[in-house]
């Protein structure tokens, strides 16, 4: 049974994974650098890593199976997780594929440059509702394709 891996430092979308994955039965694994409340259900377990450095983006690497599905925002941490064929959403319902992560790899390149230069300022949008609506679809999407094989 595929399983479900939330980058859960900053994310805005675990109650939703929470009762998606809940509706299916999936495993959930919350790793973040410091302790997550997350829902008393035996299919949902926390995991702290370290404070150092991409701790959390190294341990989710190492643990993801093909078709398992990562709920990220980090863009090499996407990448690194779709070489493993996982499947890998962000928390506004963008599917990274092998097609679209060159791209996103290459934007995040371009905005570090040009915030480092001061031309840009600040981040993403603050989510909305709307948002949370188009990742929960999304993400019973991926659910059901991947449960279809």
């Amino acid at each position: 049974m595929p399983e479900i891996y939330i980058d859960a430092d900053g994310c805005s979308v675990k109650d939703e994974v929470y009762k998606v994955a809940e509706r299916y039965q999936m495993k959930v694994w919350v790793v973040a650098n410091k302790w997550q409340k997350t829902p008393n259900l035996e299919i949902i377990e926390s995991v702290v890593v370290s404070n150092s450095f991409d701790a959390a983006d190294d341990w989710i690497a190492e643990h993801v199976q093909p078709n398992d599905i990562v709920i990220t925002s980090d863009i090499p941490l996407a990448d690194r997780c779709i070489k493993s064929q996982a499947k890998v959403l962000g928390p506004k319902g963008r599917e990274f594929t092998e097609d679209s992560i060159g791209n996103a790899m290459a934007a995040r390149e371009l905005n570090s440059h040009l915030r480092d230069m001061g031309v840009i300022s600040g981040g993403p949008k603050p989510m909305q509702q709307k948002d949370k609506s188009r990742f929960l679809s999304k993400l019973d999407e991926v659910v059901n394709a991947v449960l279809r094989g």
